[in-house]
């Protein structure tokens, strides 16, 4: 009886303890896209519902796309959940759509030797919704202004120094987490996420003081649809799929029934359309491309000895060039893909197409066709009623608009249907 007393106490005692407080945390390592966004978003929304005391996002970028980056910004001013952007680990940057994120957070700290800044809208993956990547001077005029008043007005927001996040996008300007700190660019920095939770205790944030003191902290996954945008939306993945379409749509052209290339190839191709709906691709390098696609064909079906071959090779490699701006490192393609790619897909048309379409319009060496030309002697008289004539061991109906007499050397001018249509042999 003393026993089950002494467990109904202590169930009573466990009952009423509060629940461990949580702090939700999520890591992002890599450039800001679409994916990122998606899951930032899905993440305040499950912050919330664990009632978190914050959302810690752990930040290591070297920038990513304005559409993504207001995405984010967004998320964050609108969130009931405090979000806290830490840069992190040590030697990790908030470049570019990092600064951006960093300033709209509701605490922002970085790990000793991390840098923030370089903010430049050049570095923001350029112009969004896909337009080229060099406007004009007007064009980078106007999205610099945009870009100064937007975190100009985050900054603002945050209480944060408003000069300097606009030097870090009129100047690309970059500094150190203590330097950060000095000028109240950030709130504090943390050598770790233990010390980071025990900091963030009793901070005000939207009039409530956060309580991380005993707090577990829980990290929230990337989903799986999330890891695999998050790989697909880079350019060589684009370019990569935009060679599958080509080679699987002319594939399917010039073998009509093969299903196979064409399926591919359209699958390539919406995936190739979609990513090129959000990364900033070069028109010109996409007509170039086409243009080289064009040539390629036209040398398959009119030969002019390789000058149509050559020009299309030239113009595929100035089009992978232009295609995405290689003066920006978060969008540059490689050298190592742009070189393979004009030279297999140059051998592929030269080789495999070529070779096909020619194939198809060899001479026929089979059926009936085949005896067109043919000589033989005439066994029966032949006129246009007909006659008979021995031919590859079978005897033939046969007929003629000259009369042919027996043993008359002749040669099949047309074959209709069951009827050899003939002639005398001329010469």
């Amino acid at each position: 009886m003393k026993s089950a007393l002494i467990c109904l106490m202590f169930c009573l005692v466990c009952a009423s303890a509060p629940a461990a407080e949580k702090v939700a945390l999520i890591k992002i390592n890599g450039a800001i896209g679409p994916a990122t966004a998606s899951y930032i978003a899905r993440s305040i929304d499950e912050a919330r519902t664990q009632n978190a005391q914050c959302l810690v996002i752990q930040l290591n970028t070297p920038g990513g796309l304005l559409d993504s980056t207001q995405t984010i910004v967004q998320d964050f001013l609108g969130s009931t959940v405090p979000v806290v952007v830490y840069v992190s680990p040590t030697g990790a940057t908030a470049t570019s759509a990092g600064c951006f994120i960093t300033l709209a957070a509701n605490v922002a700290a970085m790990a000793p030797a991390t840098t923030i800044g370089a903010a430049h809208p050049v570095m923001l993956g350029g112009i969004p919704s896909g337009q080229e990547q060099k406007p004009d001077d007007t064009m980078k005029q106007k999205l610099e202004n945009f870009s100064v008043s937007y975190i100009e007005t985050i900054a603002a927001k945050r209480h944060r120094n408003v000069d300097w996040a606009k030097s870090a996008v009129r100047e690309s300007a970059s500094i150190t987490a203590e330097k950060a700190l000095e000028l109240r660019v950030i709130d504090l920095i943390a050598v770790d996420m233990p010390e980071l939770v025990k900091r963030l205790n009793g901070r005000v944030v939207d009039g409530k003081a956060l309580n991380t003191a005993t707090a577990e902290v829980s990290e929230i996954k990337m989903s799986a649809s999330e890891r695999v945008f998050q790989q697909l939306w880079r350019p060589e993945v684009m370019f990569i799929l935009m060679l599958i379409a080509i080679y699987g749509i002319i594939g399917e052209m010039t073998t009509p029934g093969a299903i196979l290339p064409g399926v591919v190839g359209a699958i390539a191709l919406i995936l190739a359309l979609y990513l090129a709906a959000i990364l900033p691709v070069n028109v010109t390098g996409v007509v170039l491309i086409a243009l080289a696609m064009m040539l390629f064909i036209f040398d398959i079906y009119a030969p002019t000895h390789g000058v149509l071959t050559m020009g299309g090779i030239i113009s595929f490699l100035i089009g992978s060039l232009m295609l995405f701006n290689r003066a920006d490192p978060l969008f540059r393609l490689s050298l190592s893909y742009i070189i393979p790619a004009t030279l297999i897909t140059a051998a592929f048309f030269v080789f495999v197409i070529g070779k096909g379409l020619r194939a198809q319009r060899l001479p026929v060496k089979a059926g009936a066709e085949t005896m067109v030309g043919k000589k033989m002697t005439a066994s029966t008289p032949i006129d246009s009623q007909g006659g008979r004539v021995f031919v590859e061991g079978e005897n033939w109906n046969a007929v003629s608009d000259t009369p042919v007499e027996p043993g008359e050397v002749i040669e099949i001018a047309e074959v209709q249907g069951l009827t050899l249509k003939v002639q005398p042999r001329k010469g």
